[in-house]
């Protein structure tokens, strides 16, 4: 049985009946006939409509038959539904002739028949019952298949096999003898039920803790900007004479001249880079390892790009650090009584503040400073800090960094703002690749973290680096 569907000619045919009755009858009707056109109109547009809302097949027959299959053995309720279907296809056809009667009356300006009228109109009530026997019985369908008639389950492929309207007539066929073959397209849903995917599906496992991370400090005393060089070019002052001197208003000899020497300098964009190899298969299967390897990459690039700003030895491809051109301490002449590491840090930013800069921090190794933190008074109360509380670690007015990229027993103090500053060319990125080395037929993919960095010391005389030999952290 084949759904009904409307016709294109049918639908214009509507519309235009639409269109004509707010513009009146008398356009196409005698002036001596108003109220019998307009009845007829009026009639004729209710049955053209009526034709219209016709949809007898609103469910596919094979989703229908699948669905009545498991509501019942008898298939009393399939039996039902395809009667019904069959009704309202007759009654739609009914309807659509009666509606093409009534245009065709109206083009010759005839009256509509009581009979035509009480035929329509018996039609449109027959319509409505079975419109409504059709909707209890899809209810009682939904019903049925939401669970209430003991089908909770999704079907196995084999059930959806076996209804398969192709079985039964290969099955028929196959009785006679003979050899023969069938092929159904089955589809059964896969849900997390025990019977289906349940059984596979297991809990996502977090078995690695990220460790923690040291905190990094010496990027943050630098002022930093950005190069597109692969080396770096500057203008190191050498040395300053200053001959500054009162002069009269009308000398009579020339003003004192001072003297400012500069020398070229260059450094080098140095690049830090690392890699590790891990199986294509392992960072499908385990997402959080890729993430886990990109922090813990990283991290380490960071921790080995803290060492070269520091210390680096300024040989073959390494940073000239910090640390390696600072100016060695000296003692400007202070007397300290029973000298510890505290005051020689107090001598330390002296000497800086002498090189006519100003010292903004303090650069120690963690066992250091914690030695220096534990400094307690004579009543054993902690004079640099709280341990209930949060202190942003601080001596003699400057930050002090604690990092162990910084040797115990070694310092460093110096105008970070003013004499150096930092040089990103490429900053941390990372590269996942199956084109290294045999990688691509053995399934492997590299990972490789790097950056491109630059350090440049305008003053070496703005820092102070020297140790704490034979001090103790305080008195």
């Amino acid at each position: 049985m084949k759904r009904f569907k409307l016709s294109a000619p049918l639908i214009l045919a509507v519309i235009a009946l639409a269109v004509a009755i707010p513009l009146g009858v008398g356009a196409f009707v005698p002036m001596s006939m108003p109220v019998a056109a307009g009845s007829l109109l009026a009639s004729a547009t209710v049955v053209a409509l009526a034709a219209l809302c016709v949809e007898p097949a609103q469910f596919p027959r094979r989703l229908a038959h699948a669905q009545f299959g498991r509501a019942g053995e008898d298939g009393s309720i399939e039996r039902e539904y395809k009667q019904v279907q069959a009704d309202l296809k007759q009654v739609g056809d009914d309807l659509r002739k009666y509606a093409e009667q009534a245009e065709k009356d109206l083009k010759t300006h005839a009256k509509m028949s009581e009979e035509t009228k009480a035929s329509v109109d018996k039609l449109l009530v027959t319509q409505g019952e079975l419109q409504a026997r059709l909707q209890a019985a899809e209810q009682l369908i939904v019903k049925l298949d939401g669970g209430e008639g003991g089908a909770g389950r999704a079907e196995t492929m084999g059930e959806v096999f076996t209804q398969d309207e192709r079985f039964s007539a290969f099955a028929a066929q196959a009785s006679g003898g003979g050899s023969y073959s069938l092929t159904v397209p089955v589809k059964a849903a896969v849900t997390s039920l025990p019977g289906s995917a349940g059984a596979n599906i297991e809990p996502q496992r977090i078995g690695m803790i990220q460790p923690l991370q040291q905190r990094l400090f010496i990027r943050d005393l630098l002022n930093w900007g950005r190069t597109g060089s692969s080396s770096l070019e500057f203008v190191r002052e050498s040395g300053f004479t200053n001959n500054a001197a009162p002069v009269s208003e009308n000398p009579t000899n020339v003003k004192p001249e001072s003297d400012i020497t500069f020398e070229l300098d260059s450094a080098p964009v140095a690049t830090i880079a690392h890699w590790i190899r891990a199986s294509k298969q392992v960072l499908s299967d385990v997402p959080m390892l890729q993430s886990y390897i990109d922090g813990r990459l990283r991290y380490g690039l960071k921790l080995k790009e803290e060492g070269q700003l520091l210390k680096g030895s300024g040989v073959g491809l390494n940073l000239d650090g910090i640390y390696t051109q600072a100016t060695a301490y000296l003692n400007p002449g202070v007397t300290v009584q029973a000298e510890t590491a505290i005051d020689r840090l107090r001598l330390a930013l002296l000497q800086v503040t002498l090189a006519e800069l100003e010292a903004d921090g303090i650069v120690l190794s963690p066992v250091d400073w914690t030695a220096i933190e534990l400094t307690k008074d004579k009543n054993s109360n902690y004079v640099f800090a709280t341990p209930t509380g949060l202190a942003v670690p601080g001596l003699w007015g400057r930050p002090v960094v604690a990092t162990q990229s910084m040797d115990i027993g070694d310092f460093l103090v110096g105008s970070f703002q003013q004499g150096a500053q930092g040089w990103d060319r490429e900053d941390v990125n990372v590269t996942v690749s199956t084109s290294d080395r045999d990688n691509f037929v053995k399934n492997m993919v590299t990972i490789l973290c790097e950056e491109r960095v630059g350090l440049t010391v305008y003053r070496p005389e703005a820092f102070v680096k020297g140790d704490f030999d034979g001090l103790p952290a305080s008195a």
